[in-house]
């Protein structure tokens, strides 16, 4: 209970400013490492390395079709397909892993306060 004269209120400490974290855009706030980034270009990579399928197919056309005896085409784009899917899980992995390593979040500079050069 509080003592005599005083109010709930002018025993409360007041609110605290709010964090900087708290003013961002909810996609925004959560981890600020490089973790993300990472995370992208690892995807792009494994979007690139399934072109390979693609790349392998036409090269090589003459030989796979001999050996499949279906439409060339179709098999292409289901393989290409499957390793795009397993790329992008993989290489997106890593990516994330590589990106907070090396993308993190550092410290601010701290700006040295000069001062004020009178006029005469």
């Amino acid at each position: 209970m509080p003592p005599e004269g005083e109010t709930e209120s002018q025993t409360t400490p007041p609110p605290a400013s709010p964090s900087p974290q708290s003013q961002l855009p909810p996609e925004a706030q959560g981890e600020t490492n490089g973790g993300p980034l990472g995370c992208c270009l690892g995807t792009m990579v494994g979007m690139l390395l399934s072109l390979s399928v693609a790349l392998f197919g036409r090269f090589y056309a003459d030989p796979l079709a001999s050996v499949l005896h279906s439409s060339l085409s179709t098999t292409i784009r289901v393989v290409m397909f499957v390793v795009a899917l397993l790329a992008v899980i993989i290489c997106g992995y890593f990516g994330w892993k590589i990106g907070k390593r090396l993308y993190r979040e550092y410290e601010e500079p701290r700006v040295r306060q000069r001062k004020r050069k009178r006029r005469r």
